[in-house]
Parts: structure tokens; C-alpha cells; sequence
């Protein structure tokens, strides 16, 4: 049995994750065949973790979890439900720390597997799947699934990863000072790319040097050999690179990405068209993705760098961005009668609400239409959080492309003075929070032939608003629909005229 077969065994999985048996599977049983911490998309031969989270305990779902053909359950309470005859009960002291364990001994078993670990303020789950996509043209692999970026997700992805794949694309996320080190150690990756830098999280990151010196931890953590690619368009991040290079003892090398001149990976034009974005880099190699935003190009030259040093080449690497999907939220695109709607609302701080800004304005609509912009409040910002909502407002008021704006949530709201002193009131809703009436009396402001972008932080809950603004136009049709038939003609009279 190789390493790799006992690590999914019962004795593997108690000598990773550490605990007691309180139940050991039955004589005979199949290898355990992956990980799950949903109890509705347990697949049969699975082991269930019951994670304790904010909204539910994932120990209410252990017989939701057997019926779906769970073999094993991983548990810090007893269970309180009969469990079926041969299903294995694993007792830790902390679900959660058993995960992390499980994931970490796991990816020490993946020798031939190359793993990449994604990280940065802005892009990274738009990345890891722009990678995938580069590298899957012609290697064997898997990546993150949505943004399993945290203590949860992260050994999901690598627990994920399938015996002989090639590759495995990680994404990495933080929110406090020691998250992307906690992780990284757990990664151990062949490469780390550091999307970009930008003001996120400051409430607990404090500055912009302080996101660059979270991000940059994860480099620490880079196997002997394994390359760093880094945007080339962060001074703070470039500061805190050199300093860390000379106290480096393991041998890794770095190459940056991006549009600036000290970019070895540099994009040099950008071409959006309709249902995409064209870009030419500095050893005038050309590459298109079906994404639209200028912002997506350095993404995307992040993963052509990513794949060429995996020995991917250029045409490999075309076919591969040219099949690359975009993430749920994330400029995903919809269109409903003649509206499109652009919704970019997974998350938000002011330099992607400025990229958002920027890719609306790129945007035609059809014959008579108009911009409309939806922000919500940039949360977790920290005492300038104020100063940050001024700037992206004013530059909303401030770009003539954009006829229509709609503010949401207390900080947006309390702006809504710039934007009517240069616009107007007709320009201009403003609303504390996006309640069913608040989204409603913003979908009044769409007209056929729109395009809508929403933008703000996943707490606001813009979905609501897109809900509403279909809604709306669902009704608009209908009703236009109904108005013209039967078609308007003179009246028939019977007799002779």
C-alpha cells in the first residue's frame, strides 16, 4: 500500500487528525475517497466534518450526512443521533484544527503535484481560475472551488486534490495580521502569486504596508526552488521583498507581472471587445480571455507567467485563457430583456471600486441606453474608511460616462450630496441598506438598454438589488408584451360603409 492509499485508511486518517475512535468503520470498508463539510453534497464514501460556524453547527446534519453515504463522521461532540451500522465516528478535541491537520499531511503526500498558492488584495479567485485555466490546456489538476480561501476552505482545496494530478491552484485569503502565514505553512508552495496590493482589510491590517507585509508572508512558506510572481505595481510590496530577499535562506527566485516598467511580465496593450479582453505582453505575445475589465489582463498575465515556468507553451496556454470561466459575483455578467447587469458585489475596498468604475465605463450599451452605477458600502476600511468612500464617490460624480448613480448603505448614503451637486437630483438614489423596498425604489432608476454595475462588499447584499432591477424589467416586458397585441387598428364595422 503506498503512503498515499494509507492516508485515506482509518489508521491514516486517526494518525493525521489525531483524535479517538468512537466508532471505527467497518471490517472491509473501501478507503475513505475525500473530505466534505456539507452534509448535502456528502458523496458516497466520504468522510463528514461537523464544523461549528457562525450561522449552524455541522452536528445538527450527521444523519443528513449518513443518508447522503458519508463513511465517516469527524466530530467534537458525541453524536446525538443514531449513526448506521459501519459508519466510522472519529472524536477530536476541534473539527476545525482536524481539517487543517488532515489537509497539511495530505499535501505532503502530493510529491508530484506542483501547487500554487494565490494571494492579494484584489483578483484572486479571478486568478486562481484564469491559472487553471492556462495550465489545464495540457496538464492534469484542480483549483479552489468558489473562495475556499480561509482556515476551512484552504485544506478543502488541498484534500480535494486527486492522486496524479500535476498541478493544484490554491487561493489564500486573510482578514488579520498571521492568516496568510498560518495557511501558507499549510500550502507549502511551489509558487505564490501576489496579485496585487491594495486597502483592504485596514481595520485590522492598519495600512498599506501592513497588507503588503501579510501578503508577502506567504513567500516565506515556498518550497526550495519555487518562484515567487508578484505584481511589478507595489512600491510598498517591492520595499518589503528586498528586505525579506536578504534574510532568505531557501533558494527561490522572483518574477514580477504587471503594467509598470519593472515588470519582466509587463502587459503592454489591452484591447476590450464585447464579450472579452484582448492584451498584447513585452515579448509581444498575444492572449485574449472571455473577461471583460482592463484590471483582468494582469490577471491574466499572472497565469501565462505561472504556466510558462510550469513549462506550458504559448499556444497550450491560449487555448487554455480562451475557455477560462469568471467567478459568481465577480463582473458576472447577465442580461435581462435589454438590461445588462454587471454584478461585481462580492467584495469591494477602493481600489477595485475604482477598477469597477473603469470597466463601466468600457462598457457600451445598446442605442439609448445608459450607465448606471450601484455602490455599497466598503466595509472593514478602519477610522479612513470615511475619507476612502469620499474618493470613490467623487470619481463616480466625477465620470461623465456614468449617468446614474444609486448609493447603498450608511456610509454610501451620506454622500449622496457629491453626487447631486454635480449631477443633480435626477442622477442620484440613495438608501441606508438594501432592503426589498430600498433595491426596489433603485431598480425605478434602470430603463431598457442599461447596463448596471453593482459594486460594494458582500455585507450589503447588492444581490438584492439585482433581484429587484429583474424584477422590474421581467414586469417592463410583460407589460410592454401585453400593450401591443392585439395590434392598434381601425375598428371593423359590419354592414355596408
Amino acid at each position: 500500500m503506498t503512503p498515499q492509499d494509507a492516508f485515506w485508511t482509518p489508521d491514516g486518517i486517526r494518525s493525521a487528525a489525531g483524535g479517538t475512535w468512537l466508532a471505527r468503520p467497518a471490517d472491509g470498508a473501501s478507503p475513505i475517497n475525500g473530505v466534505s463539510i456539507d452534509s448535502r453534497a456528502v458523496a458516497p464514501g466520504q468522510a463528514f466534518v461537523a464544523i461549528k460556524g457562525d450561522r449552524t453547527d455541522g452536528h445538527l446534519y450527521l444523519a443528513e450526512a449518513c443518508a447522503c453515504g458519508a463513511a465517516l463522521l469527524i466530530v467534537s461532540d458525541e453524536p446525538s443521533v443514531r449513526v448506521l451500522p459501519g459508519v466510522g465516528v472519529f472524536r477530536v478535541a476541534d473539527t476545525r484544527a482536524a481539517l487543517i491537520r488532515l489537509g497539511a499531511a495530505w499535501r505532503k503526500l502530493l510529491d508530484g503535484t506542483r501547487v500554487v498558492a494565490v494571494v492579494g488584495s484584489n483578483g484572486k479567485t479571478t486568478t486562481v481560475r484564469l491559472i487553471d485555466a492556462a495550465l489545464g490546456a495540457s496538464m492534469r489538476g484542480t483549483a479552489s472551488i468558489k473562495s475556499f480561501n480561509n482556515s476551512v476552505g484552504v485544506p478543502l482545496t488541498i484534500l480535494n486534490a486527486r492522486r496524479g494530478d500535476q498541478y493544484l491552484v490554491c487561493e489564500v485569503g486573510t482578514s488579520a495580521p498571521g492568516e496568510i502565514a498560518s495557511l501558507a505553512q499549510v500550502v507549502q508552495p511551489d509558487a505564490v502569486v501576489i496579485t496585487s496590493i491594495g486597502r483592504e482589510h485596514l481595520e485590522f491590517l492598519g495600512s498599506l504596508r501592513g497588507v503588503a507585509t501579510e501578503e508577502a508572508s506567504a513567500l516565506d512558506h515556498l518550497r526550495p526552488g519555487g518562484i515567487g510572481v508578484i505584481t511589478a505595481d507595489s512600491p510598498e510590496l517591492d520595499e518589503i521583498i528586498r528586505a525579506r530577499t536578504a534574510q532568505r535562506t531557501v533558494a527561490t527566485s522572483m518574477l514580477r507581472f504587471g503594467t509598470g516598467p519593472g515588470a519582466d511580465v509587463r502587459v503592454v496593450r489591452v484591447e476590450p471587445f464585447e464579450s472579452g479582453t484582448a492584451f498584447e505582453l513585452n515579448d509581444r505575445a498575444t492572449f485574449t480571455i472571455p473577461l471583460i475589465g482592463a484590471h483582468n489582463a494582469c490577471n491574466a498575465a499572472a497565469a501565462v507567467a505561472v504556466a510558462r515556468r510550469f513549462r506550458v507553451d504559448d499556444d497550450a496556454i491560449r487555448r487554455g485563457l480562451a475557455t477560462a470561466t469568471g467567478a459568481p459575483m465577480r463582473l458576472e455578467r447577465r442580461r435581462v430583456g435589454t438590461v445588462e447587469l454587471v454584478n461585481d458585489a462580492y467584495n469591494a475596498n477602493p481600489d477595485s471600486v475604482l477598477a469597477a468604475i473603469g470597466t463601466l465605463r468600457a462598457i457600451r450599451p445598446v442605442s439609448g441606453g445608459r450607465r448606471v452605477l450601484v455602490l455599497g458600502d466598503m466595509l472593514e476600511l478602519g477610522p479612513d474608511g470615511p475619507a476612502m468612500h469620499d474618493e470613490v464617490v467623487r470619481a463616480a460624480a466625477a465620470d461623465a460616462s456614468i449617468d446614474r448613480v444609486a448609493l447603498v448603505g450608511p456610509l454610501m448614503a451620506a454622500r449622496a450630496e457629491i453626487v447631486r451637486a454635480a449631477r443633480g437630483d435626477a442622477a442620484i438614489a440613495a438608501v441606508v441598506d438594501s432592503s426589498a423596498p430600498n433595491a426596489a425604489l433603485i431598480a425605478d432608476l434602470v430603463a431598457p438598454g442599461d447596463v448596471v454595475l453593482l459594486k460594494g462588499s458582500r455585507g450589503m447584499r447588492l444581490e438584492r438589488v439585482a433581484e429587484a432591477i429583474e424584477v422590474a424589467q421581467t414586469r417592463a416586458d410583460i407589460a410592454r408584451a401585453d400593450n401591443s397585441w392585439p395590434p392598434h387598428t381601425a375598428p371593423v364595422r359590419s354592414g355596408t360603409p
